[in-house]
């Protein structure tokens, strides 16, 4: 199939991941050349930039190569990154990460609690992209921002629920949102897993509880779908960044769907499964 595309020879195929990873790099660089200023943009690669982050702060405390676990594309020099948390300079870095790196390594060193350390950072994420898409004045920013942290927020929320996490976890775990407030996402959680499916049936996001009974992939399914919603909006727009940042949303979905398909081909998953499993896309 990719062979068919033209854009692989038939030799490329020995390792498909390796090609794969490489596509939606080109992709963003290809969106820079037609907005190389916008900074609205850049809010779309905040969560591969804390990735990052957490990376190189795990790599310190584990004496590891945080290279092989760095993922692109990224705001990021990673090298300036590592050499950063290596010498724990965490005021050098860009400011929106910079308190969220000082705590982080606080929370692995002192508590050596890698979820805990997982959730803060990717928090963190969340809220930086919030932030930021509120300031840039971008209403299509503003709705990506608030829809990821919905997806991120309730997955963290059931996970705590599932797990019986405390309620300080569940504090330092979910961010909150304009379209689901931290405070009730909190105390659902901490009261059990049907109490939280229960309380989200009662919100805008019931459809999200009714996923998330039938399996956690199912609503992986959801959430990726509402972005691919989001998306088919703003790529009918003239002007401004909404079809540049269609365009990178569709092309992510694209290689989430190829991921998926290597992965169940390579485990012997039937096609239903696979059909079931392939996030929406549009041509």
């Amino acid at each position: 199939m990719l062979v068919s595309t033209g854009k692989y020879s038939s030799a490329d195929v020995s390792d498909v991941n390796a090609l794969i990873d490489n596509e939606l790099e080109k992709t963003w660089d290809f969106i820079c050349g037609y907005a190389p200023d916008s900074d609205a943009l850049r809010i779309m690669l905040y969560r591969n930039d804390f990735h990052n982050l957490k990376a190189a702060l795990k790599s310190l405390i584990m004496n590891a190569d945080p290279f092989r676990y760095f993922i692109t594309p990224t705001n990021l020099d990673l090298g300036e990154l590592w050499t950063c948390v290596r010498s724990k300079d965490f005021s050098s870095l860009p400011k929106n990460m910079a308190d969220a790196a000082a705590e982080t390594y606080s929370v692995l060193t002192e508590t050596l609690d890698g979820q805990l350390a997982d959730a803060y950072i990717d928090c963190a994420a969340l809220d930086a992209m919030q932030r930021d898409a509120a300031r840039c004045g971008s209403p299509f920013m503003k709705k990506y921002a608030d829809l990821i942290t919905v997806g991120c927020d309730i997955k963290t929320a059931y996970r705590c629920a599932k797990m019986g996490k405390s309620q300080a976890f569940a504090e330092k775990a979910v961010c909150g949102s304009g379209e689901l407030d931290k405070a009730s996402v909190v105390s659902a959680c901490t009261r059990g897993t049907e109490s939280f499916l229960s309380w989200l049936s009662s919100t805008a996001y019931s459809e999200a509880a009714d996923m998330l009974r039938e399996s956690p992939a199912a609503f992986e399914k959801y959430s990726d779908d509402l972005i691919m919603s989001l998306a088919d909006e703003a790529r009918l727009s003239a002007f401004g960044i909404e079809p540049l940042a269609a365009y990178f949303i569709a092309k992510e979905a694209e290689i989430r769907d190829l991921r998926i398909l290597v992965t169940c081909k390579e485990c012997g998953a039937s096609n239903d499964i696979i059909t079931e499993r392939m996030r929406r896309l549009y041509v």
